[in-house]
């Protein structure tokens, strides 16, 4: 008796006498399906109509579950029958969606039910021209929807040809780094946010903030942070409330009265997927941050890594032409002076053979070795931008080395109101290239004497540890930022002066370090810097 009110209900015999759906039912069987099972199969010949009398079921192009969903059906709804009418092998398949009971109707008893009885073509005629509207709907919504979805992937492919546009329009790093957050910004609608860039020699991250009026640089080292996490690992972070996250540091929002709340850190990872920076986007402006959001600055990655890595290798080049050219010049310079020098020099030294013993002769023989000196260093400058190493060890008491290169900056220093103040704990025999560590502690010193224009102190201090002797610089100047101090000793770094060519601080260390020795720089904005160099007591 179920079966049959069910099958009363049924679409496909819709005004048709009672007598005739009892009958129906005698003359059918019922079939049951699981959920994933196919009722009918397309391409197959049609042997039966079905009506549904329970549970779900969807009609697809293909004949397994994966295929396309042309439409639904649910109780009370028949299929099968087109192929039985128009003779042709099935056009779709039928899938169970939930627990089904249908009703089969076989192919020789459906076709004397069509003769006997006009009124089931009305029926399904309804039923098509039902199914038709339908699927003409859903047509249209797949057509518009697949319109917007392309208009979307044009206007991101023209977004992308963009900003790849915008991220190769400099080669300055400074300048990059900051297109490459506004672009950044752009794309996920955050409110702040920073680029880090991973150093491999340091083991950190590392990018530059606005604090203030200045521009600052910041350093994290690799796996500390969210940001360092996302370096180390190449994980994507995104987080609805940062402060819930154990990795977060919220004393930059303390300090600064700022609240974080959204977060995504995304890696900038190069053509070998090597994680060469990192992108910290904070509160999104219209939500939080989504997954198409990460897909954008997934896109966004390859181009920045790319241009990052140009303007690395064009800052590279460019530092080598300028040693290239300060070679040149360093070599036109010592060919030029040469010989006047030489004749000087020779000038001098007959003078010292007349003048005898005194004051006089002390003085020519200084004359005679700052001659010597100016040759050299244009000298040094030469061999530096050609990567030539070239030493001359001597043993000097330290005391009476540093007593020289006071004495020679002494009126300079006076002129300048900058006191010199020696402390030797450590003045016995030392071994090192005289002339050259003459180089660096002038070096030094005029770098100090640069950081004091108003005049202050200059403090040498040596003292000695083991197999090993210290000397030690301190002016009471201005200081340098933390981002200076991190690339002093790099070619081509000044910092608060408007001469010189910037190689002093490089050189200084390439001599240091040819004589197995270390440097090291401590340096605070107002306070001064202090400057240590550690050096073996003998060279062999």
């Amino acid at each position: 008796m179920e079966i049959l009110s069910d099958v009363k209900k049924n679409k496909l015999l819709a005004n048709l006498p009672e007598n005739l759906i009892n009958e129906l039912v005698q003359n059918s069987f019922v079939e049951k399906f699981k959920p994933g099972d196919t009722i009918l199969r397309e391409g197959e010949k049609g042997d039966k109509v079905c009506l549904l009398l329970k549970g779900n079921v969807k009609i697809l192009k293909l004949a397994d579950s994966t295929g396309r969903i042309l439409f639904e059906m649910s109780e009370g709804d028949f299929f099968g029958e087109m192929a039985l009418i128009d003779l042709h092998p099935r056009s779709a398949s039928v899938v169970a969606l939930t627990d089904c009971e249908v009703l089969s109707i076989p192919a020789n008893y459906f076709d004397k039910l069509l003769h006997q009885y006009p009124q089931i073509l009305i029926n399904i005629a309804k039923e098509l021209s039902e199914r038709i509207r339908v699927s003409n709907e859903k047509l249209l919504n797949d057509f518009l929807n697949y319109e917007k979805e392309m208009t979307e992937q044009v206007n991101k492919l023209n977004y992308l040809i963009e900003i790849t546009k915008r991220v190769n329009s400099t080669i300055q790093l400074d300048e990059l780094l900051k297109i490459i957050l506004e672009i950044a910004l752009e794309i996920t609608n955050a409110d702040r946010g920073t680029v880090y860039l991973v150093d491999e020699l340091t083991g950190e991250i590392w990018s530059k903030v606005l604090q203030g009026d200045e521009l600052t640089e910041i350093r994290l080292p690799l796996g500390k942070g969210i940001a360092g996490y996302v370096a180390q690992t190449g994980e994507t972070i995104n987080l609805i409330d940062a402060y819930q996250d154990p990795r977060f540091n919220p004393e930059v929002d303390r300090k600064t009265g700022y609240r974080t709340k959204t977060m995504l850190c995304h890696p900038i990872k190069d053509k070998n997927n090597k994680v060469v920076g990192v992108f910290q986007l904070i509160n999104k402006k219209d939500g939080i941050f989504t997954k198409k959001d990460e897909e954008m600055l997934d896109a966004l990655s390859i181009h920045a890594s790319i241009a990052i890595q140009n303007a690395k290798m064009a800052q590279e080049l460019v530092n080598n032409e300028r040693l290239a050219v300060i070679g040149r010049m360093a070599s036109s310079i010592i060919h030029d002076i040469k010989n006047p020098m030489t004749t000087i020099k020779a000038y001098a030294q007959v003078l010292r053979k007349k003048i005898g013993e005194g004051e006089a002769i002390q003085l020519v023989d200084e004359v005679i070795r700052q001659i010597d000196r100016l040759v050299n260093m244009a000298q040094e400058i030469l061999d530096f931008s050609r990567g030539v190493t070239s030493l001359n060890f001597s043993k000097i008491k330290l005391g009476d080395f540093l007593d020289g290169v006071i004495a020679f900056l002494a009126r300079d220093f006076e002129r300048n109101k900058i006191e010199i103040e020696k402390n030797l704990e450590f003045d016995d025999e030392v071994e090192m290239d005289v002339d050259k560590m003459t180089r660096v502690v002038f070096n030094i010193a005029h770098n100090s004497r640069d950081a004091m224009p108003e005049g202050g102190k200059f403090i040498i201090k040596t003292w000695r540890e083991d197999n090993f002797f210290f000397m030690q610089f301190t002016d009471t100047g201005k200081g340098m930022p933390e981002e200076v101090k991190k690339k002093i000793f790099e070619p081509f770094v000044t910092y608060g002066k408007k001469h010189g060519t910037g190689l002093g601080m490089a050189i200084t260390k390439k001599i240091v370090t040819e004589h197995k020795g270390d440097i090291f720089v401590e340096s605070e904005l107002g306070k001064g810097t202090t400057i240590t160099i550690k050096l073996p007591l003998t060279q062999t």
